[in-house]
């Protein structure tokens, strides 16, 4: 009688791997079923072994040219999406593994796809094998494919994590589009304002000094301004290089890791941008992991590890705690003060209807459009005013610069 090698979730959520003997694939799910496990993979014993060998030797061997060879988030979406549609067409995940390494344009990822393949011919689960990849796969992936292997509706889950990804990846795509024109535009003018002060003012300068006539203040201030950024110039690049990688290291290592956020919340405009930005984030991680089966309190602690904000996370870990002891969300939303007063009512609504995954989808769309609509009005303000003031820049610098000539040609004229 042939024999099959399986992983399965005990009802428990604990891992179960065997190989079990059995007339057909068919007979063996019903055994499996019978035992109240949920199937991960099946395979042919024997089957298995080679698919997983071959699949992982192709991958090393395959003579592909790779476009590139990080991992960014169009190749994960890609492959959430791909896994999803051929698994839930019936084919093994080894031989969707296989497929998919032969099709990925990053040698990274084809390479982290091989390995995979060898680790679950060894026994392991998709969720083990894929979180030797933190770099590449984040929490909220490792989760999400636990939660499809344990309740045996892994494409389903894939496909909502693809959806995710889509949807995320088109979020940033818009927000740096929206940002392009005015980081280009300032680029352009802080880089004219500093040619013209390193390399006309000194010219001007050699002339107005030749003349031997008493310089205006305006014009000893650019004179004296151009001079110290030339003669120290690299004195100044490594000032603000040294003061970038300070910044960027203290806002890794408390306490200053919060005080630096306490300021960036408090900048006016940018503070509330910021903070809207954290509750889409917040809204669209718990959707989509309520939405695939999470228990609310794993989903919270999901989105407590994912926050990326130190005020986020202890009003989430506050959240966690009351739920814990049998209270709702909305109320611990309301004391923790980081969420708005209608985040708070479409939360307290959606427990109340038993509709919370699709109220915290709707809040995240809300604040999607919120945040794609505030930085498109911000590019449009920005332009013309960045012209304003590298016009009213410039042209001071051209007045300071032509003031001892006009006073050289009226004294000539007397």
């Amino acid at each position: 009688m042939p024999k099959f090698s399986y992983i399965c979730r005990k009802p428990t959520g604990e891992k179960e791997v065997g190989v079990i003997e059995g007339a057909s694939q068919d007979e063996v799910v019903a055994q499996l079923q019978r035992k109240g496990l949920f199937i991960t993979s099946i395979i042919p014993f024997d089957v298995g072994r080679k698919e997983a060998a071959a699949a992982a030797q192709e991958v090393r061997t395959v003579k592909k040219q790779f476009t590139h060879g990080g991992v960014n988030s169009h190749d994960l979406v890609l492959f959430a999406r791909q896994l999803a549609m051929l698994l839930g067409a019936g084919v093994s995940l080894l031989r969707a593994l296989d497929v998919i390494a032969k099709q990925v344009d990053s040698k990274k990822l084809a390479g982290i796809v091989g390995q995979v393949a060898l680790d679950m011919e060894a026994g392991r689960t998709l969720r083990d094998a894929l979180s030797k990849f933190p770099d590449i796969f984040s929490s909220l992936w490792i989760n999400l494919i636990e939660t499809g292997e344990a309740s045996g509706n892994l494409p389903m889950v894939l496909d909502k994590l693809a959806y995710y990804l889509e949807e995320s990846a088109n979020f940033k795509r818009k927000i740096v589009s929206a940002l392009l024109y005015p980081g280009i535009l300032l680029f352009v003018s802080v880089s004219a304002v500093f040619f013209f002060v390193i390399k006309i003012v000194p010219t001007f300068a050699t002339i107005l000094v030749n003349f031997g006539v008493e310089l205006p203040l305006p014009t000893k201030i650019l004179i004296n301004t151009s001079t110290l950024l030339t003669k120290n110039l690299f004195l100044i690049v490594i000032c603000v290089m040294g003061f970038v990688f300070l910044f960027r290291y203290l806002k890794r290592r408390p306490p200053f890791d919060r005080i630096i956020e306490d300021i960036s919340f408090r900048v006016p405009i940018f503070g509330e941008f910021l903070r809207f930005m954290y509750l889409e984030r917040f809204a669209t991680t718990m959707s989509i992991l309520i939405e695939s089966g999470v228990p609310i309190l794993y989903a919270l602690e999901i989105s407590e590890r994912s926050a990326g904000s130190i005020r986020m996370t202890d009003a989430i870990s506050y959240i966690k705690r009351n739920v814990k002891e049998g209270r709702s969300m909305a109320v611990p939303m309301e004391k923790s003060e980081f969420f708005t007063p209608m985040v708070v009512q479409m939360i307290a609504i959606g427990e109340e209807i038993g509709e919370l995954s699709n109220m915290l989808k709707r809040i995240a769309k809300y604040y999607q459009e919120y945040l794609e609509t505030f930085v498109s009005r911000l590019a449009t303000i920005f332009e013309p005013l960045m012209i304003v003031f590298i016009g009213v820049i410039i042209g001071g610098m051209v007045i300071s610069i032509f003031m001892p000539i006009f006073s050289i040609a009226f004294m000539k004229t007397n």
